[in-house]
């Protein structure tokens, strides 16, 4: 594989190029990288992208900037070059896991896509991944050495899409760990997991009817979380007891009558005691109050 030449433009990168480059470093162990404009070397070359202004994904070619461009998904955001590379070796960089690799290009590759093509419909506006990569890039009172910085950029979006990745699958493996938790649960009201699992997402799309989650902690404490009344909200379906706001140990203990009662957060969304059995306590009598 060390005689693929990938070609993509020279000068001022961004987000989509750099990410590109990141993902076929998943897929070719080796390659000879040339940023050029030069359209002999670019005919020659086995991968082109972000560049050439032609997309054949059967000829290696991964251009956008030609006129029509190179498609768009069906909720409107237009591929890139990432977009592009992404559909075709998102699959084998994610091991044949399609759910993953359609959960990475909804979280990660088509928001770089949307802000490169200018689809800035449902884009949060501040600091983004794309800019903090176009931060790599020399500034006019720097040494312009683009090339370096490139390489530096790709070194960054490559540890980004690992995390990425990691923790896409982290949340697909969590769903169904969730899903029986709620199917098991003696009292739809409060659901039990074994170990700390990422709940949120999954809480919100199976149950209407849950309203505390309990769970270890990783000093081996137990936790009693609210769900919120929506994803991302601070409000709770059910907060726990207004007396219990603030309190910690021997004050905590002397409101709920459980020995081993730790703290409740002045936010009332979250407490916890040493034991299960007296956060399964905690989570009885907040639904009563």
């Amino acid at each position: 594989m060390n005689d693929i030449t990938i070609v993509t433009h020279d000068g001022n990168f961004h987000a989509d190029d750099v990410f590109s480059i990141a993902a076929l470093k998943c897929v070719f162990p080796a390659f000879n990288l040339v940023r050029t404009r030069n359209a002999d070397i670019i005919v020659k070359a086995d991968v082109v992208l972000d560049v050439g202004g032609e997309y054949d994904p059967g000829a290696g070619r991964f251009d956008h900037h030609q006129r029509g461009g190179a498609g768009e998904r069906e909720d409107g955001i237009p591929y890139s070059s990432f977009g592009l590379i992404w559909k075709k070796y998102g699959l084998e960089i994610c091991q044949g896991d399609q759910e993953l690799a359609t959960s990475v290009d909804a979280g990660l590759v088509s928001t770089i896509d949307a802000i490169d093509c200018g689809h800035v419909t449902g884009v949060a506006t501040g600091i983004s991944l794309s800019h903090t990569i176009s931060m790599f890039n020399p500034t006019w009172q720097e040494e312009a050495d683009f090339d370096a910085s490139f390489n530096e950029a790709v070194d960054f979006a490559s540890r980004v899409l690992a995390r990425f990745i990691a923790s896409a699958n982290g949340g697909i493996s969590a769903k169904a760990i969730v899903a029986k938790a709620i199917d098991d649960a003696e009292d739809p009201r409060v659901i039990v997991l074994e170990k700390y699992t990422p709940w949120k997402r999954t809480v919100h799309a199976l149950s209407e009817a849950a309203l505390y989650v309990v769970y270890p902690s990783q000093s081996g404490q137990w936790r009693i979380q609210t769900v919120p009344a929506e994803l991302g909200s601070f409000e709770d379906r059910k907060s726990l007891p207004k007396a219990w706001a603030g309190l910690n140990g021997t004050a905590l203990q002397e409101v709920t009558g459980l020995d081993d009662a730790m703290f409740c957060h002045n936010g009332l969304f979250i407490a916890g005691a040493a034991s299960f059995v007296s956060t399964m306590k905690m989570a009885s009598i907040a639904l009563t109050e």
